[in-house]
């Protein structure tokens, strides 16, 4: 119990420093401090980022439970001036963009091969869509592998590491093969990308081929057969990775729920959950006799 808390005392002082470390860096770049524009707060924007990153470890599903537990309790002396929750959700919200920020920040580089997939994120129940208006206008309905939802879709490119080199969120009816979402989260990227058949297109691969990418799925049952180097067969079978790290994101860092009261704390959750995934230690990722040598 007490090792527990010394490496939880150690995960807050890690995801801080790098938190300030960002803030302090941004502020050269602002020519005001945007978290202040209204109400000016007692809490620092590395404080808030930090709370609201820590919170996907703290294995609480409510973050009310998490911040008046362990914010407001075990963890008050680590932090100034601790404002109420009501305040503090205001707080998150003003602060979605940073948390935007630094999660794009942490994205991690391209090694030569890349896995690509989308998953659904659900904002109500599908028999409440016609009453749900918080996320009026920017939800849509949409089919995933699981049925369908009313939400938006997180789409996500991931190395032979585990670790996240792009991420994008688009409305739930978003075809994975859009070109433009595709030149998002494939920028940077080379070499080989693996994708379920949710991603078999001919203008996508003409289009990834020009940039050097080489996109490699399974084929549908009525299209021809045609041969496949090895190595890239052995590689498409480990594809379940990118879905390891998606349940990783869902399960453990509580992704997806459906009691997002705005927009804005919406966007902070999801942003929080992916910079949160970059400090997990225990990545799933390819064995090192699964990982090809390739050169750029």
């Amino acid at each position: 119990m007490i090792k527990k808390r010394e490496e939880f005392n150690l995960l807050l002082t890690t995801i801080f420093c790098h938190i300030d470390d960002f803030c302090n860096e941004l502020n050269k770049h602002l020519l005001e401090d945007a978290s202040n524009r209204g109400r000016p707060s007692t809490m620092t924007r590395s404080e808030i980022l930090t709370i609201c990153i820590f919170y996907h470890y703290s294995k609480f599903k409510s973050f009310k439970d998490y911040y008046r537990t362990y914010i407001k309790g075990y963890y008050r002396g680590a932090f100034g001036n601790v404002v109420s929750y009501n305040r503090f959700t205001e707080l998150a919200q003003e602060n979605a963009v940073f948390l935007g920020m630094f999660a794009i920040s942490l994205n991690a580089i391209a090694t030569g091969i890349s896995y690509i997939d989308s998953t659904p994120i659900a904002v109500c129940n599908n028999r409440r869509i016609h009453s749900h208006k918080v996320f009026k206008g920017i939800a849509q309905r949409g089919k995933s592998s699981m049925g369908w939802f009313y939400g938006l879709k997180l789409h996500v490119v991931i190395n032979d590491k585990g670790e996240i080199i792009n991420f994008a969120i688009t409305p739930g009816n978003v075809d994975d093969r859009d070109l433009s979402v595709i030149a998002k989260v494939t920028h940077g990227l080379w070499g080989k990308l693996f994708g379920d058949r949710g991603y078999i297109s001919k203008k996508l691969f003409l289009e990834l081929w020009s940039r050097g990418i080489h996109i490699v799925t399974k084929l549908k049952q009525n299209m021809e057969n045609k041969l496949m180097p090895f190595e890239d067969k052995i590689l498409l079978k480990k594809r379940g990775v990118v879905e390891s790290v998606i349940n990783l994101l869902k399960t453990f860092f509580n992704l997806e729920h459906t009691r997002h009261r705005s927009v804005f704390g919406f966007f902070a959750h999801v942003f929080s959950c992916i910079a949160a995934y970059a400090f997990h230690s225990n990545k799933p990722s390819l064995a090192p006799s699964e990982q090809p040598c390739l050169s750029n």
